[in-house]
């Protein structure tokens, strides 16, 4: 009879062998078929001692979640909480008075470490966090297996190895950086994008990321560029990399296509336009990824490929990455997709990229309100790739670029458009974190209207100090009418003093004979305007104005408007509106989605706002910066 002695204090634990009915039977944890009897089980020494001590852990008070949770890191197989309590209960309850009162004591000191405090309950989340990284890594780590020689184990950073012979060592053929690439290949989200700044290793993370399912014969995936030019840079690292780690890996030129001994497939080809992705009705995918996604225009093509997303195998997941860097003709909506709903590193719920809701079933369905599927933004920097870092000669030539293009590809920065009409927008200056402003501070607000497109209107407030515009408040929306906007404007407003409201001047048009226009339908609601200057070169002066107002003072370091933090849609669209590429002294007109967030502050910045001060001050009373206009207009 075989046995295994661990001295845990100052007692010895005996492990004995153990017998199964048949050879499907399960084996017990710590426990492993003999080699030379399969209904012999035989302790698995290294698991066995890691058992003792969270036998010990759990014993100390922790709770048998973390002691599950460390067994499970250590060893690799997963384990609950349930599952060590019995194994507790098997090897040391019985020779425990009451093993019940035991728990209970354990109970009892777990409740009383639980925490209190916001701030406490803040740690414990993270900490939760944490572990569950760690114990995505050790899922990641262990689906790679399939790619280690037998009985080695996967190296800490994920390596993608292949034997040639028994006989021969192992060839690392792909090791993952650390950082963002690994944890670009341990992500679990539907989609994922994997971008920031240029040479932190994007396109060999992408190429990597299927090679785990190389070996199942039902894998069959597609990676897409722009262009077949662009695309033979990707095919080139791919012949330098599948064919050492899978002998017999074939690349058919004429079919774009990967074969590989299993029979799994990969499709490297080009999508130069929309409409080409009609070649895949009717194919289906397990994996899609597109190599720098804003080069296409509009999310058309990637919300189509995701209609390609299936497989019949219940062991393949399904899921589309993306790399990029920022920039690019679809720099607006690929940041509206994964980068404006959450911050980097942190999983959210995939929204519409037109409307920004979010994607859940339908009241209809059994999974009513549920979430369809999640999304993920991964940053890369130079300064993960140690290849490229090493001798500096690369950076740079990143650090020799204009400074538009040193912000996108050195430092990621999304805050940057190419050809965008506001450069100079900054977060640092001006985005600030939201706080009460004083009741006697001149407060106004702005809108641009729109229906079937989008209504934007943005609340205001001027600091005396300095006469800055601190934009305090948005309000985003769709499908609204007059009257529905300007009862949603008062119900945001509830309890404000508003000095005035500038609207779109084209909302008092008349609607046929006898319609009210949009305008007086709002009037009508309470909710008073007075409308946008719309005179010959009133465009031109308005943006010329919000730049002004985007100036960072050289004596006081403050600039001329800020936004609160709050305010994302306005954030999000301002540093990414283009300029006219004709030439002209105003904005891309065919900016549909961002046109109405500028507009309303554009209109804001031409209603000559200027808080009272004591120079303003005649006799006693205050002067109004502004005249009222006629009334018809509700002021």
């Amino acid at each position: 009879m075989r046995c295994l002695y661990s001295h845990r204090k100052m007692i010895v634990t005996i492990w004995l062998n153990k017998k199964r009915v048949n050879k499907t039977a399960k084996i017990p944890y710590a426990y492993k078929a003999s080699e030379n009897d399969p209904l012999v089980l035989i302790p698995d020494e290294e698991k066995a001692v890691l058992v003792e001590e969270a036998l010990d852990y759990l014993e100390q008070g922790h709770s048998s979640r973390k002691a599950a949770s460390w067994l499970a890191s250590k060893t690799g197989d997963k384990i609950s909480h349930q599952g060590i309590i019995h194994i507790w209960r098997d090897r040391r309850g019985k020779d425990s008075d009451n093993p019940s009162k035991v728990l209970a004591e354990r109970d009892k000191v777990n409740r009383k470490r639980r925490p209190k405090t916001p701030e406490d309950k803040k740690v414990a989340v993270a900490k939760r966090k944490q572990t569950d990284a760690k114990r995505r890594l050790t899922m990641a780590k262990k689906k790679l297996e399939e790619l280690t020689p037998k009985n080695e184990t996967v190296t800490e950073n994920l390596d993608f190895s292949v034997i040639k012979s028994k006989q021969q060592e192992q060839e690392v053929v792909f090791s993952p950086n650390a950082g963002p690439q690994t944890e670009f290949l341990a992500a679990s989200e539907r989609e994922v994008l994997y971008g920031g700044s240029a040479g932190g290793g994007k396109s060999y993370g992408l190429l990597a990321d299927p090679m785990r399912y190389f070996d199942n014969a039902n894998f069959n995936g597609l990676i897409l560029r722009r262009t077949n030019d662009e695309l033979r840079e990707l095919i080139f690292k791919s012949q330098g990399l599948y064919p050492r780690a899978f002998k017999g890996a074939r690349w058919q030129e004429k079919k774009s296509q990967w074969t590989f001994p299993s029979g799994a497939k990969l499709w490297l080809t080009y999508l130069e336009r929309d409409q080409d992705v009609l070649r895949y009705q009717g194919q289906s995918f397990s994996y899609i990824a597109v190599d720098e996604l804003t080069q296409y225009p509009s999310p058309f093509a990637w919300n189509y490929l995701r209609s390609r997303l299936r497989t019949t195998d219940p062991t393949l997941p399904i899921y589309m990455r993306a790399t990029t860097n920022p920039g690019g003709i679809g720099h607006g909506w690929v940041k509206r997709c994964f980068i404006d709903p959450a911050p980097a590193g942190n999983k959210f719920i995939a929204k519409d990229v037109e409307t920004g809701e979010d994607l859940v079933y339908p009241e209809s369905h059994e999974k009513a309100g549920q979430p369809l599927f999640y999304r993920r933004f991964i940053p890369a920097k130079l300064s993960d790739n140690p290849y490229l870092m090493e001798g500096g000669q690369y950076e740079a030539n990143l650090l020799s670029l204009p400074e538009m293009q040193r912000r996108q590809l050195l430092e990621g920065d999304w805050g940057v458009a190419d050809g965008a009409a506001f450069p100079e927008f900054r977060q640092k200056d001006h985005v600030i974190e939201p706080y009460d402003i004083p009741n006697d501070w001149t407060r106004f607000r702005s809108c641009d209207y729109g229906y079937s497109s989008f209504s934007s209107v943005h609340w205001f407030a001027i600091d005396p100090s300095y006469d800055t515009l601190i934009c305090y408040r948005e309000l985003y929306v769709s499908k609204h009418t007059g009257r529905d906007l300007a009862r949603a404007v008062l119900e945001a407003e509830l309890g404000e003093k508003i000095q005035y409201g500038i609207l779109d001047s084209s909302c008092w048009h008349q609607r046929g004979q006898i319609g009210p226009s949009i305008a007086e339908e709002m009037i009508s609601q309470g909710c008073r305007w007075r409308p946008s200057d719309r005179t010959n070169g009133s465009r031109v002066a308005g943006k010329n104005r919000v730049h002004e107002l985007l100036k960072v003072d050289e004596v006081t370091g403050l600039a001329g408007i800020q936004f609160f933090n709050t305010c994302r849609q306005v954030i999000a669209d301002l540093p990414i509106i283009p300029s006219d590429p004709k030439g002209g002294d105003d904005i891309d007109s065919r900016t549909s989605q961002q046109r109405h967030t500028y507009d309303s502050i554009r209109y804001a910045a031409m209603s000559r706002p200027k808080a009272f001060s004591p120079f303003d001050m005649g006799h006693g009373v205050p002067q109004q910066s502004w005249q009222p206009a006629d009334p018809v207009f509700g002021y």
